[in-house]
């Protein structure tokens, strides 16, 4: 509404300012207009009873002075009283008196009249005169001015001369009104220049106001125009300028609000900023995750995200009771993380705290795999080193009875020392792949030579164990790999299904050619894996079959985690599918160049 903004505001005030002025003035002039009109027929009566006064008293004719007398009452339009005494008085005018004409008896009658000629003295009387006209009575509102005059008996006179208070009233109400009309035409035109004053005053307020609206909604671009060189002019250049810098300011603090957003979103550690009230001020993705998975497990709703896992509450206390870093490992949905939290000072206190959240699953797992291995490899080097221990003892205390049997012992000492160099091979390889020490020697093949080479050496085994092997090969012209190494993983895959497979059974090696690298599928219909052996086919050491016997058909655990090293390090990729009771397919794809 108009009443609420500053042009209705000021409007109004100087509308009011104006008004209570004009009201005054008014009033005043209204008063003085009074005392004026009223004083000024004083004044006119009082000097023409004085030129009457004076008639009479110089004058040797009494009848001269009548008649000046009665011209000067007409001139002026009054009407006049000489009273000489009581029987004796003359009405000097010839106009027809009708109201206005007094009877003498009211000289007479009213004492401060009277006194007049009683006593010689001047009266001014205002007031209600009534008297009686064909039996009515009529109401004379009368100004009268008496003054006496020495007749030539010696004896006092009076000349009184009046006039009608309404003739006064109608003056003054004329000029009343022309002040009234003068000041409801100022208050008018004050109005209209209040109107278009504040208008004009405040119009740079108004587009200040449009600007900061757009600036509120992260407008910067605004502008107020400079219509004046006044201090609405400087405000104006003062607002424009401190725009341009809220500009600079925001851009720069967005800036630096992306870049720190950014370099969170792209840690790998989690990072959770608290309040002292430890509620979340910041998170970045990784701890979001964390959280995600914690209320997961909890079972809570996703909405509902006030909880945080009790540890976390304890060392958020701790860091803040002592001020001191503090850190926990909390195990969530499998995983492991160990949380860093540090507190978060405010200059004099600290209002809360930071914690860095680090995902120690990997290094927890390769912390048990190590182990694992140590004890794996101890385990495998600890039966071939106690065999070849005790078949040496026995030959060295001839145990052997026979020439035949010491021949069996030394067989049995020399397949336990090819185990074991086999084993010591397979590790030192293994070892070489996930260090990235061993080099490929990529040279260009021909897929069709190789795999029916590759395939060629196992036709006798499969034959020996009554298994069907075929190669299907819907691949041809070249490819660049390391021929050694990828003849070494499907020698590994193929020997493993060939020892899976019963007689009567399936190996078949499928090679299919795409535009961005071969295929090839090892599958057969054997004893498979269990389903819960499937994601660790590919570890070190790791054998679905626990129970199998070690020897020709028992290996080392170290092929297939040899054979997934060699196909990444050709920037492949190595998966298994399998059934138990129903058979296997490793699946293998690598691209058709590989760079040394």
């Amino acid at each position: 509404m108009i009443w609420r903004s500053v042009v209705g505001k000021l409007w109004v005030t100087i509308l009011l300012l104006v008004s209570v002025v004009l009201f005054i003035l008014t009033v005043m002039l209204t008063q003085f207009v009074g005392r004026y009109y009223d004083n000024q027929a004083e004044e006119q009566l009082t000097k023409l009873t004085h030129k009457m006064v004076e008639l009479l008293e110089d004058y040797n004719s009494k009848e001269e002075a009548l008649r000046i007398s009665s011209e000067l009452v007409d001139a002026y339009s009054l009407n006049a009283m000489i009273i000489m005494n009581k029987k004796e008085h003359y009405s000097p005018t010839s106009r027809k008196q009708e109201e206005a004409d007094l009877p003498v008896s009211v000289f007479f009658k009213n004492k401060s009249l009277a006194s007049v000629y009683q006593n010689g003295k001047k009266v001014v009387k205002k007031g209600d005169f009534p008297v009686m006209s064909k039996g009515k009575e009529i109401h004379n509102r009368l100004l009268i001015v008496g003054l006496p005059f020495k007749m030539e008996n010696g004896k006092t006179g009076a000349v009184y001369v009046y006039q009608s208070l309404e003739n006064i009233a109608e003056s003054t109400n004329y000029t009343k009104r022309l002040i009234f009309l003068s000041a409801g035409i100022a208050i008018i035109l004050t109005t209209i220049f209040a109107f278009f004053l504040s208008s004009r005053v405040t119009a740079p307020l108004r587009k200040m106001r449009e600007a900061a609206s757009h600036m509120a909604r992260g407008e910067f671009d605004m502008k107020v125009p400079m219509l004046t060189h006044d201090e609405i002019g400087e405000l104006a250049m003062a607002f424009n300028r401190m725009g341009r810098q809220l500009k600079n300011f925001i851009t720069a603090l967005n800036q630096e609000k992306e870049q720190l957003s950014g370099i969170l979103s792209s840690m790998a550690d989690g990072v959770i900023t608290f309040d002292r009230r430890m509620s979340i001020l910041v998170s970045n993705p990784p701890a979001q995750r964390f959280l995600q998975a914690w209320y997961y497990e909890q079972g809570m709703d996703k909405d509902k995200k006030e909880a945080l896992p009790s540890e976390l509450t304890e060392l958020f206390q701790n860091v803040v009771t002592s001020e001191k870093e503090q850190y926990i490992e909390i195990d969530i949905q499998g995983r492991s993380w160990v949380v860093v939290m540090t507190p978060l000072y405010n200059q004099y206190f600290v209002r809360g705290a930071v914690a860095v959240l680090r995902d120690m699953t990997e290094e927890r797992q390769m912390e048990k795999l190590n182990k694992d291995f140590i004890a794996n490899v101890s385990h495998e080097l600890r039966t071939p080193i106690s065999m070849l221990q005790g078949y040496s003892e026995a030959i060295v205390d001839d145990v052997a009875g026979s020439r035949e049997e010491e021949k069996e012992i030394v067989k049995i000492i020399h397949d336990e020392s090819l185990r074991m160099g086999r084993l010591v091979n397979e590790l030192l390889d293994l070892a070489r792949l996930e260090a990235g020490q061993m080099k490929l020697r990529p040279a260009t093949v021909s897929v069709n030579e190789f795999f029916e080479r590759v395939v060629r050496k196992f036709y006798g085994i499969a034959r020996e164990r009554d298994i069907e092997l075929t190669l299907n090969l819907k691949a041809h012209g070249t490819a660049r790999f390391d021929p050694d190494r990828i003849e070494q993983v499907l020698t590994n895959l193929i020997d493993n299904a060939l020892r899976h497979t019963a007689s009567n059974g399936k190996v078949a090696i499928l090679v299919e050619r795409f535009k961005q690298g071969l295929k090839i599928e090892v599958t057969d219909n054997g004893s498979g894996i269990a389903e819960e052996d499937l994601p660790f086919v590919f570890e070190r050491f790791y054998k679905a079959d626990k129970a199998r016997t070690r020897g020709k058909k028992g290996g080392t655990g170290l092929g297939l985690a040899i054979a997934k090293n060699i196909v990444v390090t050709h920037n492949g990729s190595i998966s298994v599918h399998s059934k138990l009771n129903e058979g296997t397919t490793f699946s293998i794809f690598l691209p058709l160049s590989v760079e040394e």
